[in-house]
């Protein structure tokens, strides 16, 4: 990073900060205690008012917080972001109701001849494939915020009736919008598709604190299979291992069992039709181990697949 461009950055980051320290800028910045204390003397001669706070606590403090120039984006940046609104493309339905076309327009808008012709020559060089969004989803915008403010919500999904729940996170996948939140009534994790969720409204009833503490990396943590649920366990193969980072669920996960990688997880009852489809897309890349019960209906769900064809 250019000495100019990192002055930039630092100054939104002590902006933001209001105290800091030698070390903080050192580890933000990747530099030197000798190039930090250089850039804080750059910085004052830029009119930042800084001064060092002495003693075992001391650092150093902006005085008050400055105007910052607006936000200018490098070449690679511009082409960094570009990248990431091609993401944005395949969905109708995003919250705040933002569309692909309207920051796409801003965006470009915003560009030099130069920058458009080089994400004009881009777009004749990279190639997005993409999944369309299969159906439209009319509550991301109260989700989402309701995952940010830590808040409970009742929603009617599909035809089960009112449902209370506290939205932790949402993710795009495979053409749909879920919502990974906790049931309060059933005190479990759920993933809902969020297309099926027919009303939904906030309330006021108290979020529980251990769901609104967890971060999206750990809502594993709160998955629990019911009294029925059934385990199952099948070897796997690095193929077989490619398909599971693409597409797996929290009741699954991946083991060690005597030198050989192992899917082993549970599934409900209820979800047998889905399990069965779920492992049958692995093709031979899987050996259902246990029980005896889904290799059975794993075969006859191949057998009935082949009776299609040979009809």
């Amino acid at each position: 990073m250019k000495k100019t461009e990192r002055l930039h950055h630092m100054l939104r980051f002590i902006n933001q900060k209001q105290h800091f320290t030698l070390p903080e800028l050192m580890q933000e910045f990747h530099i030197s205690k000798r190039t930090a204390l250089r850039d804080i003397a750059s910085l004052e001669e830029m009119g930042a008012p800084i001064y060092v706070e002495y003693g075992r606590y001391g650092g150093y403090r902006l005085l008050q917080q400055m105007q910052l120039p607006p936000i200018s984006f490098n070449t690679d940046e511009l082409h960094a972001l570009y990248f990431a609104m091609q993401a944005l493309r395949s969905f109708s339905s995003l919250p705040f109701q933002t569309t692909f076309d309207s920051v796409h327009q801003k965006f470009m808008a915003a560009l030099s001849d130069k920058q458009r012709d080089n994400i004009h020559n881009m777009q004749q060089r990279v190639i997005f494939k993409h999944t369309e969004q299969i159906k439209d989803s009319s509550h991301l915008e109260l989700l989402l915020m309701a995952a940010v403010q830590q808040q409970v919500i009742q929603m009617t999904y599909s035809d089960n009736g009112p449902r209370i729940i506290q939205p932790i996170a949402l993710y795009a996948s495979k053409g749909y919008w879920y919502c990974q939140a906790y049931d309060l009534k059933k005190k479990a994790y759920r993933v809902f598709r969020c297309d099926r969720i027919i009303t939904a409204f906030l309330t006021d009833i108290e979020p529980v604190k251990q769901v609104a503490d967890l971060h999206a990396e750990h809502l594993h943590a709160l998955w629990k299979p019911s009294d029925q649920a059934i385990s199952f366990q099948c070897r796997i193969n690095e193929t077989g291992m490619e398909l599971f980072r693409q597409n797996h669920f929290p009741s699954m996960h991946i083991e060690e069992h005597h030198g050989m990688q192992m899917l082993v997880g549970t599934y409900e009852p209820h979800e047998l039709d889905f399990i069965v489809s779920y492992l049958a897309g692995y093709g031979t890349s899987i050996q259902i181990v246990a029980p005896d019960s889904l290799k059975e209906s794993l075969r006859q769900h191949y057998l009935h697949l082949l009776s299609h064809i040979t009809e």
